[in-house]
């Protein structure tokens, strides 16, 4: 993403009801997919101060792109980026998608794990300061099988 697609990309998370906090932070690694000038897909994620830790953001597709698999393509992009990147376990907050994550090899994880490993990220400071976090559900996986 750069500066120029940051409205485009506000306004498609926006619709996805995802989370808009950081956006413009260099400590957000996001990508966008494009059809015919049109977002139709996104994928982030935020490393740890350590980067021992990633926390996974901003997975959505555009209506259109649904159930073509671009969702999965994009996670499994993210993550073997962030694999890349010298991370080893990847988490995320998710209360509408879990049999999606879980397909890629995501379980259950403590919520207060997540935001004490994961505790400089935008998406944990804005859940905490906002009292959300407490209504989250968290998720991680390994990186062990992810290669950029």
């Amino acid at each position: 993403m750069t500066a120029d697609d940051r409205d485009a990309v506000t306004r498609f998370l926006h619709e996805a009801d995802l989370t808009l906090s950081g956006l413009d932070s260099p400590s957000l690694r996001l990508w966008i997919d494009r059809r015919d000038d049109e977002i139709v897909g996104c994928t982030g994620y935020e490393l740890s101060e350590d980067r021992a830790h990633v926390l996974v953001r901003s997975v959505a597709v555009s209506p259109v792109a649904r159930r073509t698999g671009r969702g999965r393509e994009l996670a499994r992009f993210a993550l073997d980026q962030a694999a890349g990147d010298g991370a080893r376990t990847a988490w995320l907050f998710s209360r509408r998608s879990g049999l999606f994550w879980e397909s890629l090899g995501f379980a259950h994880a403590d919520r207060d794990e997540l935001a004490t490993v994961l505790a400089g990220t935008h998406q944990v400071r804005l859940f905490r300061r906002t009292g959300q976090l407490e209504r989250e559900i968290a998720w991680s996986c390994s990186l062990a099988d992810h290669t950029d």
